[in-house]
């Protein structure tokens, strides 16, 4: 799962994906658009329900900075295949 927030100037995204030992990971990935100031953090979640609850806590406080939703997407569709490709970017 891909959720991306923007505000007129800053991005912040999240990726919720398994690892191949199934290994649930929670990447949050921020910055100023049409920059490359920013950064990337993983965490490592218990179960895919506390990846979802740090998922929820992150939406109500980029919802309180002014930021909307623009994407809400799964890996394998073609938005989301774009959005990991800008996250591998990143690393």
């Amino acid at each position: 799962m891909i959720v991306r927030w923007e505000s007129p100037h800053d991005y912040v995204l999240v990726h919720i994906h398994q690892d191949m030992f199934g290994d649930w990971i929670f990447s949050r990935t921020w910055g100023q658009i049409g920059t490359q100031f920013g950064g990337l953090k993983h965490q490592l979640a218990e179960s895919r329900e506390q990846a979802l609850m740090w998922l929820d806590d992150v939406d109500h406080i980029q919802r309180s900075r002014g930021f909307r939703k623009v994407l809400e997407t799964h890996d394998d569709s073609p938005e989301g295949r774009d959005a990991v490709r800008q996250l591998s970017l990143l690393e």
